[in-house]
């Protein structure tokens, strides 16, 4: 498919090249017009019109890939909520009939994968929207977010220490995507930490914090956090994107990021928020 894109745009060269030749001489030795300007005109004309056709034979192809493609992870989509379903549904059933702690516990395994299997669902449906620039906004509660997903991930982390300081602050953005920069950052903070991190997660007026008391960073590596594929530590788990995903989903939503962190002593990401939306009420 990339190979006739090539050959489409050497094309264009050519005959671009050859229709600019090609006028200049129609109309200086054919009709013998020599007034430069009208000679610039409509070799320009010309260049539009050929420009058009052979420009269209270049993206038609591309077109079709990324519809194909497009449909493609729609369907596979599809074809993995319904399991995951399943799976989740037989499971409640299995608990009414299974009450020994043993077969509670193997039980609430199962559904947790679920979950987890669930949220790569909803990842991969936010990536294909977020590709094509559809993504939801909507308002919500931030700290309400930050809950949740604590919730969830204390599951899939149950020696990691919880220390939440939540005040509700309503904001305008991408709830997929904040869930995603806000799980990013935890499992960082439990990745690079020892066997029983401690996670301090404090939300007041328009600033997110999410702070461990891990390995912590050097300056070098500071300064490389953000670039694609970097690990500091190539023996861990993972291929390097997270941060690169969180820069650039700060960068869409003009959020402020901040990385404070020192060897030995962890680190500290702080998101700085609009404040427009707001609100100050009751400590969760």
């Amino acid at each position: 498919m990339f190979r006739s894109v090539e050959i489409a745009l050497i094309a264009l060269f050519v005959m671009g090249s050859a229709v600019i030749v090609g006028a200049i001489y129609l109309l200086r030795e054919v009709l013998q017009i020599h007034q430069w300007g009208i000679i610039a005109f409509g070799v320009l004309i010309a260049s539009i019109g050929l420009g058009k056709i052979l420009s269209r034979i270049a993206i038609e192809p591309l077109k079709e890939h990324f519809y194909h493609l497009d449909r493609f992870s729609k369907e596979t989509l599809h074809e993995l909520n319904l399991p995951v379903n399943t799976i989740t549904a037989n499971v409640a059933m299995l608990r009414k009939t299974h009450t020994d702690e043993k077969s509670q516990k193997r039980l609430e395994r199962i559904e947790l994968a679920a979950t987890m299997l669930k949220d790569r669902y909803n990842e991969l449906d936010y990536m294909i929207q977020k590709q094509m620039e559809r993504e939801v906004i909507t308002t919500f509660d931030l700290a309400r977010l930050v809950q949740e997903r604590v919730t969830f991930l204390s599951g899939l982390y149950p020696s990691v220490q919880w220390s939440l300081d939540l005040y509700p602050f309503e904001v305008h953005l991408d709830a997929i995507g904040m869930g995603k920069v806000i799980d990013n950052l935890i499992d960082n903070g439990v990745k690079y930490s020892s066997s029983f991190p401690l996670i301090s997660i404090n939300l007041s007026k328009n600033i997110l914090s999410i702070c461990d008391q891990g390995y912590g960073m050097d300056e070098v590596t500071l300064l490389r956090i953000f670039e694609q594929y970097y690990q500091s530590d190539t023996t861990m788990a993972g291929y390097g994107i997270g941060l690169s995903l969180i820069k650039r989903y700060c960068d869409r939503y003009r959020i402020g990021l901040s990385v404070q962190s020192s060897l030995g002593k962890g680190t500290c990401v702080k998101l700085e928020l609009k404040t427009s939306l707001s609100t100050k009420t009751s400590h969760l």
